[in-house]
């Protein structure tokens, strides 16, 4: 969150009496969904079908990032001597049938966008995957789950830049800084906090270094709709990691 933005105000209190965020603006890939061992092993792919190799730390290199810039890095890193669009829709294609066949929820995910859902808080899906991708996803889900969808490719600059985070708050008419964002990755935690947006980060596969105002928990299990201002509030003096 940028040092002048200061912790969210609650909106209206939930049926105990806890304040809520006015909305909650979610990733997908990594946080919601554990989709990048599928993003990781059809990038390997990709690659070596170009007479290529593809190591982890390359793939890790890229979780959270805008595709257009992921495929540009699979055509000078790896060799993949196709255009930027192809790449994209190669790899998403793979990511969106497995999500199809099982959309591999994160510990807790569900329950989480459940029972915000059941409170009335607004919900922003913020994702740099495209929208048919996306879509595998929120089939899995009641029709109108999120509020807002911003995509990858809705957007004129993608994470780590604020534009997406911004989009989600202004489609739902709401103060960022009244929010709280739900994210895995450095890049997406970037942007959050630069829209001015509270973090509560769910690591996954890249590790989150500290930092100032910002909310690190191994995982959403056991975390309740009403902890999420309490968490984030913590953030006002410094790291926040709940074990």
């Amino acid at each position: 969150m940028r040092a002048d933005t200061p912790a969210p105000t609650a909106t209206a209190p939930g049926e105990d009496g806890v304040p809520l965020p006015a909305a909650v603006l979610f990733d997908m890939d990594g946080t919601l969904v554990d989709t990048e061992p599928v993003w990781w092993a059809a990038e390997r792919a990709l690659v070596e079908a170009h007479g290529g190799t593809w190591t982890d730390s390359q793939a890790m290199a890229l979780v959270g990032n805008q595709l257009e810039v992921s495929a540009e890095v699979l055509r000078r890193e790896g060799g993949v001597d196709l255009p930027v669009r192809e790449i994209i829709e190669l790899l998403g294609a793979q990511v969106a049938a497995e999500l199809r066949r099982d959309p591999r929820w994160r510990p807790g995910a569900l329950e989480m966008l459940t029972g915000l859902a059941e409170l009335g808080v607004p919900l922003a899906l913020v994702t740099m995957s495209w929208r048919s991708m996306a879509d595998a996803m929120l089939d899995h889900l009641p029709q109108g789950a999120f509020d807002a969808v911003v995509t990858g490719d809705a957007c004129d600059r993608g994470k780590p830049h604020p534009e997406p985070y911004l989009r989600a708050a202004a489609a739902l008419g709401v103060d960022p800084g009244r929010c709280v964002a739900v994210e895995d990755s450095p890049t997406g935690l970037a942007s959050a906090e630069a829209a001015g947006v509270p973090v509560l980060v769910v690591p996954h596969v890249v590790e989150i270094p500290e930092g100032p105002r910002r909310t690190v928990v191994p995982t959403l299990a056991g975390v309740a709709p009403q902890d999420l201002l309490v968490l984030v509030r913590g953030q006002e003096h410094g790291t926040v990691t709940r074990s």
